[in-house]
């Protein structure tokens, strides 16, 4: 089971809150959209070179980044959505697996 199927075991005794598939799909996207951003400053620290694409990678490797951040989380991420999910449960009352 991936961490955001399970639902947060209450430790106070209340009944547990069950994350939505709307906050799963919240918690994934910020993980695509964090990726994504680490990505394009990867990309813009490599140097160019005989076989550079000029112009017209330059101005697509934008779309690259948000693509790679896109497929990275959809297969797993770096395990950062989890940790979202946790906080989105926090904000909307309920209890966390740690709390």
């Amino acid at each position: 089971m991936s961490p955001l199927s399970t639902p947060a075991a209450a430790t106070t005794g209340a009944a547990p809150n069950i994350p939505t598939p709307k906050s799963k799909e919240t918690a994934q996207a910020f993980e695509a959209t964090f990726i994504g951003q680490m990505t394009q400053l990867m990309l813009e620290s490599v140097e160019e070179g005989e076989f550079s694409g000029g112009h017209g990678e330059q101005m697509f490797r934008g779309v690259l980044a948000e693509n790679l951040g896109t497929a990275i989380a959809a297969k797993g991420g770096i395990g950062l959505a989890p940790a979202v999910m946790d906080q989105i449960i926090k904000l909307q009352g309920g209890n966390t697996n740690g709390n």
